[in-house]
């Protein structure tokens, strides 16, 4: 009868990027993340005090939310705000797209126009632009925030096309070549598909970006969702209205910011689960036809 032996598990080994920390680092991590929860946790209690000693959980400041039209403002304000971000986010990624590819031009007018606009718009704060387009050049809120949007974010996301597509192996684009593809086949069909997987994310936190960034509609009167919130805590009679204004609107701002840090994280995951392509199934060996003269 043999007897089999069991190989204890072997412990952790350092890397070149960092050593595995013993039982006393252990313990002392485990100490910081105790007193980092402990002082997060008081520092939430005390706001919960002092909302609670402002008296803004008392049922007069919070029934006027039960009223339709109040209800009615938010649903309209909340709309608003996702038809701009829809309308900023599809133009942003054509526009991104277009400076992408004038940047990776080989023609060095165009290549130049298209980095002087990038690094101008990148540079360029949002509400300045927003500003710009609304009071000199008197254009509607929507258009002048969706204009302001988009020159940002496009230019932020056309660096973000170029670096992916730059990304790729070179000798992906040399065989392309090889094989006598020209440059907008190379980069349609061979380095902007591989391309794509390490883009995505990047792409849908830009985007969370401009979501929040939709918030300054309100100061150049566009009734988005936060302009809707100021409405109603403008005509509040009690004391300190826009807190209760503020915990009802910060929630939805933040769940659909996370709603799309969700999707970008999945995404990730996704595409990284489809790395490894399947083999291809290989037909069996056929005799094929000979050539003239053969026998």
């Amino acid at each position: 009868m043999t007897k089999t032996r069991t190989r204890a598990p072997s412990a952790p080994e350092a890397t070149a990027l960092y050593d595995i920390p013993g039982p006393v680092a252990r313990r002392r991590h485990r100490l910081y993340g105790i007193a980092a929860t402990v002082l997060i946790a008081a520092l939430l209690g005390w706001i919960v005090f002092l909302l609670f000693d402002t008296d803004q959980f008392t049922a007069q400041k919070w029934t006027p939310f039960e009223y339709k039209g109040i209800q009615e403002l938010l649903l309209r304000g909340l709309g608003n705000t996702l038809k701009a971000f829809a309308y900023a986010a599809v133009l942003s990624l054509a526009l991104g797209a277009v400076l992408a590819v004038g940047r990776l031009s080989e023609h060095r007018m165009l290549r130049w126009l298209s980095t002087v606009l990038v690094e101008f718009f990148r540079a360029m704060p949002v509400l300045v632009m927003i500003f710009f387009i609304f009071v000199a050049l008197k254009v509607q809120p929507l258009p002048a925030l969706v204009a302001g949007l988009t020159l940002y974010n496009g230019s932020v996301l056309a660096e973000v096309f170029r670096t992916g597509i730059n990304s790729v192996d070179r000798g992906q684009r040399e065989a392309a070549y090889a094989l006598g593809m020209r440059k907008t086949q190379v980069t349609t069909f061979v380095l902007a598909p591989q391309a794509i997987r390490a883009m995505l994310p990047t792409i849908i936190s830009q985007l969370v970006v401009a979501l929040k960034d939709t918030s300054l509609g309100y100061l150049i009167t566009y009734e988005e969702f936060l302009h809707a919130g100021k409405l109603i805590a403008s005509n509040l009679d009690y004391d300190l209205p826009f807190i209760p204004v503020v915990m009802v609107i910060s929630p939805i701002y933040i769940g659909l910011c996370m709603l799309l840090s969700w999707f970008a994280t999945w995404v990730a995951k996704r595409e990284r689960r489809n790395l490894k392509t399947r083999a291809a199934g290989v037909g069996p060996a056929e005799p094929g036809t000979l050539l003239p003269g053969g026998q």
